[in-house]
């Protein structure tokens, strides 16, 4: 007789705020316009910012977005990660998860005109990266630089998906 054991399954009140950020700039394999997406936790969790960097790693985990390990097709993720983009704005969904952005024209263009988008989600939270407050460019380009941070993401490319035909 076998038996399975059930994955553990994320506790959303851990995950706390989840939030995204869009911007587009040069890919540097290529040169050419990569429209980013990253998304990160604030660390409010009710259980605090560790068990909030933990219940992400989870989903990821989950998802099948490997953390730390290089760019990843996300069309191969075990459960789908998707982006909808429609009327300037991105909707990401993934399991447990759905995410909206409002999303800047260099973005619109960088995206439509790869079909794709370089998404990044972190396990680290970023309390200063609250929703609604501007975020300086060099106070992103910090922490999406950040060595600690790139290890603890996930990077994966995502096809980017329209209404339109």
């Amino acid at each position: 007789m076998t038996s399975q054991t059930a994955e553990p399954a994320v506790e959303q009140s851990h995950l706390g705020t989840i939030s995204v950020i869009a911007w587009s700039g040069e890919n540097i394999d290529d040169g050419r316009d990569m429209a980013f997406l990253l998304a990160y936790s604030l660390g409010d969790g009710t259980a605090g910012p560790e068990a909030g960097e933990k219940a992400v790693r989870l989903l990821l985990e989950q998802t099948g977005l490997p953390v730390g390990e290089g760019i990843f097709d996300a069309s191969k993720s075990k459960e789908p990660v998707t982006l909808l983009l429609e009327s300037g704005s991105v909707s990401l969904t993934m399991p447990s998860l759905r995410v909206q952005c409002l999303v800047p024209r260099e973005w619109t263009a960088a995206a439509l005109k790869r079909k794709n988008a370089h998404f990044i989600f972190t396990t680290r939270p970023w309390p200063e990266g609250t929703p609604g407050v501007p975020v300086e460019a060099e106070d992103l380009k910090a922490f999406v630089g950040n060595e600690e941070v790139l290890a603890a993401s996930a990077h994966c490319v995502i096809p980017v998906t329209t209404l339109r035909k």
